[in-house]
């Protein structure tokens, strides 16, 4: 099965690369760890909502392309299920 990433899910991981790429400047120049650990949590945020959106979209996928075939549903549901907790 290939998988087709939305322009939306790229652009949003694109903003993720520039929060990472904003914690180091903040190193780099010697910012409290308030602040850089205050940006780094709005990363880990960001990143969390992506896993989510990925997995969405593709048990939203999986599901139809097995009700086509009559399998079990059940079991990539759970398997979704398995994904985020093991992301967290």
């Amino acid at each position: 099965m290939d998988y087709n990433y939305s322009d939306e899910l790229k652009a949003r991981l694109k903003r993720i690369e520039g929060q990472v790429r904003g914690v180091l400047r903040l190193m780099d120049e010697g910012k409290p760890c308030k602040d850089v650990v205050s940006q780094l949590s709005a990363v880990r945020n960001a990143s969390d909502r992506a896993i989510a959106q990925i997995v969405a979209e593709n048990l939203q996928q999986c599901i139809l392309d097995e009700q086509q075939t009559g399998g079990d549903t059940g079991k990539l549901v759970k398997q979704a299920v398995e994904l985020l907790v093991k992301s967290r």
